[in-house]
């Protein structure tokens, strides 16, 4: 049999112009509680100084051979975006694609398809989000809405968030920052970079 390994079409993905550089190796400076790992890798924990409301983001990340775990101990991290909305970050190569697993929004949709490679593969979540839209009087008129594509696929595809998720920094729904979050698993992240929309 032939080896097949998968790769990401988007992986290495270059900023357009008039993209604001969160990470690219050389420091941490776009964080708070940043921390360089492995050289020239960003660590969990890492919360971005800038908030940020409808945008285009990119980000790769790698997660770790944890053979020995299983479930949500397994390489667990999370993207939230505007520190809100939690798409899982996990260890789900060969799983069902559950809403606790790679790519799932945590306790409210799981993704459309597993496309989680195997761990110590770089991957990549390509997003598209448009923040949650109040009246006058503060009250939600339109939901929070994303798309995400895993490793060049879509897995939320203008999908409405009808609220946000446990484990953030934020509730209100309003501009937040990226949040990457820790478990205390050496999941690793690279390349990320967002451009902001009206």
């Amino acid at each position: 049999m032939k080896k097949v390994q998968r790769k990401s079409p988007t992986l290495g993905a270059s900023p357009p112009d008039g993209a604001f550089v969160l990470f690219d190796g050389q420091n941490v400076n776009s964080w708070q509680d940043g921390k360089l790992e492995e050289g020239q890798l960003l660590g969990v924990g890492s919360r971005t100084k800038q908030k940020f409301k409808n945008f285009t983001l990119h980000l790769e990340f790698r997660l770790p051979f944890m053979p020995d775990y299983t479930g949500q101990s397994r390489g667990n991290s999370g993207m939230y975006l505007v520190d809100q909305y939690e798409c899982q970050v996990l260890d789900s190569f060969g799983l069902n694609g559950e809403n606790n697993e790679c790519g799932g929004f945590y306790k409210i949709a799981k993704p459309a398809v597993n496309m989680c490679l195997p761990p110590l593969s770089w991957q990549t979540y390509d997003v598209e989000f448009q923040a949650a839209q109040f009246n006058k009087e503060g009250k939600k008129t339109v939901p929070a809405i994303v798309s995400i594509r895993h490793n060049g696929v879509y897995i939320h595809k203008k999908f409405r968030l009808p609220h946000i998720t446990p484990g953030g920094g934020q509730a209100d729904e309003k501009a937040g920052s990226l949040f990457l979050q820790d478990h205390g698993d050496p999941v690793r992240y690279r390349n990320i970079w967002i451009l902001e929309k009206k």
